[in-house]
């Protein structure tokens, strides 16, 4: 089988390859679209609660060994140091070159015994030098549902409850009060006679747990669980609903792999298939750039530069400390003009000079979205997700600016669409590029993700994690 250097080599240039792959966004398999309708199904996660059920659309790797460890420490940016049994943390990686594998979520059950949950690009990272460095550990992958020929053959369910009325919720469902859990704590319960593992976690801010069992279980324990939360307003939510959640918080969940240049990356893209993610990747948007590495994130893009912790050896650490230097761009919201909005969505009723139809509540249109974000006529920096929060009442859209243009209250351009009519993307219809113009806003842009989740430790709070 041929390989994604095999790929890249044939394509010439791997910009052209991913801006015009025939891929769109990625799905949320496993759940409808909606169970009700999308607008009641976000709003829930605000003001009452909700359930989401995550059990196939990420990827989960288990690593157990006595190397595990030293395996992975080896490839996260942040420390293993308060690693312990019973805790998770997010687990970053980079290139050689200091920008962002992937994100993902590590849970540590017992010594040298991890699973990490997330997309596949940093589980493939995890693999590749597990095997390349003769790691003694074993590696077990479950796919996500849409990469495997049993989609509801997963191991494990997922789900996660969350909202102001979430505790209420567990409460009735355990028959007790839910135990004291500091956040990225795990903890078990015992839901419909069911032993479950409990991480106190949130994804919009409201808090709540992310709850993981044997995959056969999982209808009891969900079922409990809206049952017991009927009263208070639970809502199941399906995959439409789901994809605007990170608009809210703040969490950029596409960040390009950086794996597509440089010598040293070279045998990982030569391990890598032509099936694999990162050779059937998308890019879309109206940021463009011949140079793939302008596609790349450091952590300090992605509001994680106080993870980074110097004190152990680990892929990307010489480069990050001269990164570290500056200057660095900043994470921010972007509050996309109505009026704007507006004369994108009417100029679907004339016969010509169409914008890029925009979709509702997500209007990303590839696996990896890059638009472009002007001020005052010159680059400001990219948008990496775009979307309408119906807790909001806006379209808002994740970013990345440069400093001087990264202050709540700033007015840029947020251009939206692609060049010259669109690449050849299935998603793509031909349209014609517009400019929208955009608040520069604080992340997370819910008041209630900024004030009380805040407690948490990670990229929301100042405690590296």
């Amino acid at each position: 089988m041929k390989t994604l250097e095999d790929v890249l080599q044939a394509a010439g240039n791997p910009v052209d390859l991913l801006r015009n792959a025939q891929a769109g966004p990625n799905v949320y398999p496993g759940v409808p679209p909606e169970y009700t309708n999308w607008r009641d199904e976000t709003q829930a996660w605000q003001k009452a609660c909700v359930l989401f059920n995550l059990s196939f659309h990420m990827a989960d790797l288990y690593v157990e060994g006595p190397d595990a460890t030293r395996l992975l420490s080896g490839l996260a940016i942040n420390t293993f140091k308060n690693v312990s049994p019973g805790r998770a943390k997010q687990f970053v990686p980079c290139s050689y070159d200091g920008h962002v594998i992937g994100d993902v979520i590590l849970f540590n059950s017992a010594p040298n015994k991890y699973v990490l949950v997330g997309r596949i690009p940093a589980l493939n990272w995890i693999t590749y030098h597990a095997q390349a460095g003769k790691y003694d550990v074993k590696l077990e992958l479950d796919e996500r549902s849409a990469a495997r020929k049993d989609p509801f053959g997963r191991k494990q369910y997922r789900f996660q409850i969350q909202g102001p009325n979430a505790m209420k919720t567990m409460e009735k469902v355990l028959g007790a009060k839910p135990p004291e859990v500091k956040f990225f704590h795990v903890a078990t319960m015992t839901i419909a006679g069911k032993q479950v593992t409990a991480l106190r976690h949130g994804m919009a801010g409201q808090p709540g747990f992310e709850l993981v069992g044997p995959f056969a279980e999982g209808d009891a324990v969900r079922d409990a669980i809206v049952k017991a939360g009927a009263e208070f307003g639970l809502r199941l939510v399906g995959g439409r609903a789901y994809s605007a959640n990170t608009l809210e918080s703040g969490w950029i969940p596409s960040p390009l792999p950086a794996v597509y240049s440089g010598e040293k990356m070279k045998p990982y893209r030569q391990w890598l298939k032509e099936d694999s993610y990162e050779a059937r990747a998308s890019i879309g948007g109206s940021f463009v750039s011949k140079k793939i590495e302008d596609y790349y994130l450091t952590p300090w893009d992605m509001g994680y530069g106080s993870f980074i912790d110097y004190e152990h050896e680990f892929i990307g650490r010489e480069a990050l400390q001269k990164l570290a230097k500056g200057p660095h761009r900043k994470k921010v919201t972007l509050a996309l003009e109505n009026q704007d909005v507006l004369a994108v969505i009417a100029s679907q009723l004339q016969k010509s000079g169409r914008g890029k139809f925009m979709e509702f509540p997500s209007a990303v249109y590839s696996m990896h979205p890059y638009d472009k974000v002007l001020a005052g006529g010159k680059p400001a920096g990219i948008s990496t997700w775009v979307g309408y929060s119906a807790n909001e009442g806006r379209m808002l859209t994740i970013a990345i600016l440069d400093a001087e243009h990264a202050e709540p209250g700033t007015e840029v351009t947020f251009v939206w669409g692609e060049e010259n009519g669109g690449t050849k993307k299935p998603t793509v219809e031909r349209h014609e590029q517009m400019e929208i113009r955009a608040i520069v806003s604080p992340v997370p842009y819910a008041e209630t993700a900024r004030k009380v989740y805040a407690d948490g430790k990670g990229w929301r709070a100042t405690t590296p994690a």
